[in-house]
């Protein structure tokens, strides 16, 4: 069958190849892939020349044949499916049922394949923060397919939330969706955030954490600048500030509850409280370009590739 495979070279990234046909076991259900959502992971695994990292971390298909020990949908079912270790980038996959969420007859199927990641990361962050009622947040690094995602949750549940953003970046899309904009950090009010969710690293990331109000919670879920935070134990406590500071990894645990919360997701975007941006839809083939554009920043909202 054909699927992307890495290529080692960093001008094309991906190819498409031909792979075996998986067997799945009797827990797995063989899924026909129709929709594959690209993700900024994609790009960083593929990155390494020595990689054998196949594409694919996010999709939608169909049920081709369900598993053998009765677990999961049905043959014909519509499904969305989430494997962090990649490889959905095939036409098709094998998957266990706790991978899989049937997709909602009013929610179309690239839709459902831009949910996963970006959805299960949002969500979970949040969680992490605790009740949202009332709450201030403050967020970085939160333009793109969590951001999205994040910031509607988290109006949804009674917070306000403020979005830094680079100068020239896009942000009309995040203010659309009920956060407030800031472009410069250094104009942002001192002690006002009960919650910092933190994802750049660097001079602006180290500054957010003199945000927060005395007892704030810093939670760190990227360094999208390459650079680390520095924290200065000194000027934190001349501020007053003490903070709790959790390092977030989204994929904590066995995987065994992303069915039910790709179903919660899929719900709310079948309720219509639940937009999904999709910047680019295109064919698999061109996922090699596409990656490279991806990791400079050219492509609001979520990129959707269809398996021809």
């Amino acid at each position: 069958m054909r699927a992307l495979i890495p290529t080692g070279n960093p001008e094309t990234l991906t190819a498409l190849g031909e792979v075996d046909l998986p067997s799945p076991r009797s827990g797995e259900a063989l899924i026909q892939v129709t929709d594959i959502a690209l993700n900024r992971a994609d790009f960083l695994y593929l990155s390494d020349p020595s990689s054998t990292f196949r594409p694919g971390i996010d999709a939608a298909g169909v049920v081709a044949k369900a598993a053998a020990d009765g677990s999961g949908p049905a043959e014909g079912t519509r499904v969305v499916l989430h494997l962090p270790s990649g490889g959905a980038g095939a036409e098709y996959v094998a998957a266990s049922a706790d991978r899989l969420a049937t997709i909602p007859g009013n929610v179309d199927s690239a839709t459902a394949a831009a949910l996963p990641l970006g959805g299960l990361v949002a969500q979970r962050l949040l969680a992490l923060a605790g009740p949202l009622r009332g709450r201030s947040l403050l967020a970085t690094g939160v333009g793109g397919g969590v951001g999205q995602v994040l910031i509607q949750l988290a109006v949804a549940e009674g917070a306000e939330i403020t979005a830094v953003a680079a100068q020239g970046q896009p942000t009309a899309h995040m203010a659309a969706l009920g956060a407030k904009v800031a472009l410069d950090i250094d104009a942002v009010e001192s002690g006002a955030f009960d919650v910092v969710l933190e994802s750049v690293g660097g001079e602006l990331g180290s500054k957010t954490a003199h945000k927060l109000r005395p007892g704030g919670q810093f939670l760190w879920f990227g360094q999208a600048s390459g650079d680390p935070i520095t924290l200065d134990f000194f000027r934190q406590l001349q501020d007053g500030s003490a903070l709790t500071l959790r390092h977030f990894v989204y994929s904590d645990g066995d995987g065994s509850r992303d069915a039910a919360d790709m179903a919660a997701l899929l719900d709310l975007a079948s309720q219509g409280r639940l937009q999904v941006e999709i910047g680019h839809r295109g064919d698999w083939a061109g996922a090699g370009p596409l990656l490279k554009r991806m990791s400079a920043g050219r492509l609001r909202g979520k990129a959707v590739l269809s398996i021809g």
